[in-house]
């Protein structure tokens, strides 16, 4: 199966009509999108087109499907049962809510919906999970990735949760916000272009950021116990939980400088953490995209040969993303649908 898929965000008011972008997805061998939130519109089109969909249930409805199993019921009803001719591969609940004051509704409206989907049949095809942060964990080297204490109350039972319905953690990857944060990450490391071994890690030597990202949530999973569960060469079912990387990209123009909120999402434990200023080019973005779309199919240092299936964000520059010119600027096209680089998808 194709590892490599795209986000496809609906924040602007210029995108083309999603026949259109089906048209576009399909021209460009692109068989795997992410759906930040359900739009019948989208769904209508992207039927009967082959194209697999990733969707989120909105934080916004998180309480209201967390308090109420009808809620998730009627949710399922509504945005998957309605829509026989889409294949869905998974839905996550929540997006990058943990830690924080919506973390204790995750995996009480996961297991609504995951219940709702066995309810209607559909268990065998589609997985429930949620979309988590690489900055729920922290250590140096990845071997030495764990929950971070704030994370940890609410991971356990979640990767104990995903270990039991064989579903894998989603997690958003951004090495472009670890690099301009952080003065001692190269600009190499980060674009997969380090001929050379950045960081040795025991047996495991690592060339570019995302797989060391990747790599220290897995070590992270791997450290929670599964009550009940078969152990295999040792390890428990958790270690066997695959990641998903829902979001990576690296955008094409704008400034970036300090502190942002995404940035501190994205941080990754380092020396001394100091931002940089760095100007987004054309050239980086598509080095960083194509390059991550070439890789991921290999697998990480940690899981030689287990593809990593991502989703590029994004598909389209979208013109009310809120927040510094760069969010606004992730596109691989123009609302247009002209490429603002060329990328090949395998």
């Amino acid at each position: 199966a194709q590892a490599v898929g795209v986000c496809y965000g609906l924040n602007g008011n210029n995108l083309p009509p999603p026949s259109a972008v089906v048209g576009l997805l399909r021209s460009k061998n692109i068989r795997k999108v992410r759906l930040f939130e359900p739009n019948r519109d989208v769904l209508q089109a992207i039927g009967n087109s082959g194209i697999e969909v990733n969707l989120a249930v909105p934080n916004s409805e998180l309480q209201n499907i967390a308090n109420n199993p009808s809620a998730a019921g009627s949710w399922v009803a509504t945005n998957i049962q309605a829509h026989p001719a889409v294949t869905f591969g998974s839905i996550t609940v929540g997006n990058e809510l943990i830690p924080g004051p919506q973390a204790q509704l995750v995996l009480p409206a996961m297991q609504n919906i995951y219940n709702s989907i066995q309810g209607a049949g559909l268990g065998g095809r589609i997985k429930v999970s949620t979309v988590v942060s690489t900055a729920v964990t922290t250590g140096f080297p990845p071997s030495a990735g764990v929950f971070t204490p704030q994370a940890m109350p609410f991971m356990v039972p979640i990767v104990q949760f995903l270990a039991r319905t064989g579903a894998p953690l989603m997690v958003t990857v951004y090495p472009y916000f670890a690099y301009v944060q952080n003065d001692v990450i190269s600009l190499d490391y980060a674009l997969f272009r380090a001929n050379y071994d950045v960081v040795t890690d025991g047996s495991l030597r690592y060339r570019n950021l995302f797989d060391a990202l990747v790599d220290t949530v897995y070590s992270a999973i791997e450290k929670v116990d599964v009550p009940g569960l078969q152990k295999v060469d040792g390890l428990d079912s958790a270690a066997r939980i695959p990641i998903k990387v829902t979001e990576s990209g690296w955008p094409s123009r704008g400034r970036s400088s300090g502190y942002s909120a995404a940035v501190d999402a994205a941080r990754i434990p380092s020396a001394a953490a100091d931002a940089k200023v760095y100007d987004a080019t054309v050239s980086d973005a598509s080095t960083y995209n194509q390059n991550l779309v070439n890789h991921v199919a290999q697998g990480t240092p940690k899981r030689p040969g287990t593809p990593v299936d991502t989703y590029v964000f994004a598909l389209f520059n979208e013109n009310l993303k809120p927040g510094a010119e760069i969010e606004q600027n992730f596109g691989l096209f123009y609302p247009n649908m002209q490429p603002v680089y060329n990328i090949n998808f395998p």
